[in-house]
């Protein structure tokens, strides 16, 4: 059975203009090759092959920029919304694609050096239909935390780090996901999650120890720009 992913390639990028009023978001180039063109190179790498672009915003430049995948030893299926559909609202579109084995999700604008193998076969193990990657986050604080009883410090704590688990924007799903994504409306991952856990459904975490990058401003794009001289080769 073939392994099979979707990428999420319809998002607007509001937060990289200039850039992407010329092209879609996902076909930034980062070093000689698009955001895209990096995704699909590392799904190959695990071995995933059947590969669906979710798409939306300038569709027509990612049909023509990637054909049927064949020069990249993938199928490249583009499934376009009609209208916007969040981040969930796709996957549904892909149902009858998807009723076979779990399935990799991911945003169009993510680079990671992750091992999707091994997060798919933590997935596949677990009895949860939704495995969320989720990636660490260090924060300086910017000055010393004062901890008192009362009107008297008792201790304080110099410029602590803040330490929190952001969202990666990488999923594995299990088929079954699909009776609670409903269909023809704008539905996020954030709502289905929720939906989710109000529910009682089980949900596992993945954590990503390998370079993880959210391109989603101008700031971000810089730096992974210098980035990938030291990862392309990974």
């Amino acid at each position: 059975m073939s392994k099979k992913a979707v990428i999420l390639s319809g998002g607007l990028g509001i937060r990289l203009r200039p850039f992407t009023e010329v092209i879609p978001k996902p076909l930034l180039p980062v070093g000689e090759k698009a955001v895209l063109e990096i995704q699909i190179e590392r799904l190959k790498k695990y071995g995933f092959d059947d590969i669906y672009l979710a798409t939306n915003y300038k569709s027509e430049y990612i049909e023509n920029f990637f054909g049927d995948g064949n020069r990249y030893g993938v199928r490249l299926t583009i499934s376009k919304e009609e209208k916007p559909l969040g981040t969930a609202g796709p996957i549904k579109l892909l149902e009858e694609k998807l009723k076979e084995g779990p399935f990799v999700v991911m945003n169009g604008d993510i680079l990671s050096l992750v091992n999707f193998q091994e997060m798919y076969d933590f997935a596949a193990g677990n009895d949860a239909m939704l495995t969320v990657a989720v990636k660490k986050i260090i924060t300086p604080y910017a000055f010393g935390n004062i901890i008192s009883e009362g009107d008297r410090v008792v201790k304080i704590e110099e410029k602590p780090d803040i330490i929190t688990y952001a969202l990666a924007g990488i999923y594995i799903m299990k088929p079954g996901i699909m009776a609670l994504i409903p269909p023809g409306e704008y539905f996020g991952m954030d709502k289905l999650i929720m939906n989710m856990l109000s529910g009682g459904e089980k949900i596992y975490k993945y954590e990503i120890h390998d370079y993880w990058l959210d391109i989603g401003s101008i700031d971000d794009y810089s730096k992974v720009q210098d980035a990938y001289k030291n990862l392309k080769d990974k």
